[in-house]
């Protein structure tokens, strides 16, 4: 009986490829040694598998072959989709008409910045592969985006050997299940000693696959906290998107967003660029979804619904983030990976309580006072949108209740300049509850569309978004 393949180990996966004398490719590695190469060598009967191993670390020797790519840069998407192009072009050219006609050509690439001695750098790569579903065809492409999170270079390699493995094989034995590959990606390796925070399918055999919503499987699986878009609705590298950038966020459900959402937003970045050193042109404003309620419990929202939400906030020009964090000092965090300069988080009054309530603080050594430690280190402030109370009464930042015991907390963070107030730009805004116009637009068209920005009901009776039904 065979071995259940998702318990197969790293050089079980290898040696099986390597007995299978139709797939048959190339292995290029950049900026780490070459850790997946060995890892074929080390199971064994290599040379059924393995064409060519190719490490070409010198710049102009890499330029030479591969071309120079229009971002200059050695570790990036364009990098290595030229490396995983031009190998297959070699190894199909030169074996294609040798070998079995059943033989399905693959080649692997990954060019890495890995852990540099003494220095803090980011340790990332770009990884991927060029693969035949099928013999003859057209081959599909898969490439994706890996943060390394061990503290030295040898861990570095050592989990770039495993995942280079696991593509590989994932890529022949579960390329008609994407979730399943991608489940299958830290196979041998401990939670938190990678992240993957991009993937992307393309090709003859994935013109079904929706890149957005595979992407969200990512955070399913527990291999990204949080995934980016940007406003045309591709997805993105975080880094790429947030690097030396001022950030202002604001959390919400959005669902959908309406014309309040849109003035929390418009407010909190008029008042977020009066702050020193910020501009519209070195910011960016993001749309966040969390994928948990407040206290942490997963809100189990389907990918389908998660994507309609992106759909609308990008018809609105809004990138987007979605993640599982709950907390707010863990969403700053976050963000504190890729920038150092300002970042602002817009908030309702109902937020401002949340983060006041010591309940949610549960599971944190140091309490509230930790929370609040990890939320405002640097450069970091919360801009508080007014509300209109269950009593009718308008409270702002300045007169939000916060429990009695917590009230001089409050007070000296408004001392200290770490809340900030936005103003509301019209009372009628305060009208709209964004469970009402999604209760409201599931039964047709009316006067929820009047509590959405311009083009966004369009939006959603045009592609039937959020359940949307026509009497």
């Amino acid at each position: 009986m065979e071995k259940n393949v998702s318990s197969r180990s790293t050089l079980d996966k290898a040696l099986r490829i390597n007995l299978d004398t139709k797939k048959y490719g190339t292995i290029a590695e950049i900026g780490a040694g070459q850790e997946v190469a060995r890892q074929f060598f080390k199971a064994g009967a290599a040379a059924g598998t393995i064409a060519k191993t190719i490490s070409a670390y010198d710049m102009k020797f890499s330029d030479a072959i591969y071309g120079t790519q229009e971002d200059k840069r050695y570790v990036s998407k364009s990098r290595v989709r030229s490396m995983i192009e031009r190998e297959i072009e070699l190894v199909i050219d030169r074996v294609g008409t040798s070998r079995s006609r059943t033989s399905r050509y693959f080649s692997y690439g990954a060019t890495v910045t890995a852990k540099s001695y003494k220095a803090d750098n980011e340790c990332h790569a770009w990884c991927g592969i060029k693969i035949q579903m099928y013999p003859g065809a057209e081959p599909s492409e898969i490439v994706m985006h890996v943060r390394m999170r061990d503290s030295n270079a040898d861990r570095q390699q050592s989990v770039l050997g495993v995942l280079g493995v696991n593509i590989i094989y994932a890529a022949y034995y579960f390329f008609e299940n994407t979730k399943k590959f991608i489940d299958s990606l830290t196979d041998g390796l401990t939670q938190g000693r990678v992240e993957i925070d991009y993937i992307e399918f393309d090709g003859p055999y994935f013109e079904e696959v929706d890149n957005r919503a595979i992407n969200l499987h990512l955070i399913r699986s527990w291999k990204s906290r949080a995934i980016m878009f940007k406003p045309d609705g591709s997805v993105v590298v975080p880094a790429e998107m947030l690097y030396k950038k001022n950030v202002l966020a604001i959390r919400g459900s959005f669902r959908p967003i309406t014309r309040l959402n849109v003035d929390m937003i418009e407010q909190g970045l008029r008042v977020f660029t009066k702050t020193q050193g910020v501009t519209l042109e070195n910011s960016v404003a993001l749309a966040e979804i969390s994928l948990n309620d407040a206290h942490g419990n997963d809100l189990n929202a389907s990918e389908e619904d998660l994507i309609s939400r992106v759909q609308l906030l990008n018809s609105l020009g809004y990138s987007v983030l979605i993640s599982d964090y709950t907390r707010y000092f863990s969403l700053r965090a976050y963000f504190r990976q890729f920038t150092q300069l300002q970042i602002g988080i817009v908030v309702g009054l109902i937020n401002i309580r949340e983060i006041f309530d010591e309940s949610n603080y549960r599971g944190v050594e140091g309490g509230i006072l930790e929370g609040f430690g990890k939320l405002f280190p640097d450069n970091t402030r919360l801009l508080a949108y007014p509300e209109i109370d269950e009593t009718g009464e308008f409270r702002d930042y300045t007169t939000v209740k916060v429990p009695d015991n917590l009230r001089h907390l409050y007070e000296h963070l408004l001392e200290n300049n770490f809340i900030f107030g936005i103003e509301s730009s019209d009372p009628e805004l305060f009208k709209i509850f964004s469970l009402d116009v999604l209760s409201q637009l599931q039964g047709g068209r009316g006067k929820w569309e009047q509590c959405v920005p311009d083009g966004v009901a369009e939006e959603i009776i045009t592609h039937r978004l959020l359940g949307f039904r026509e009497r």
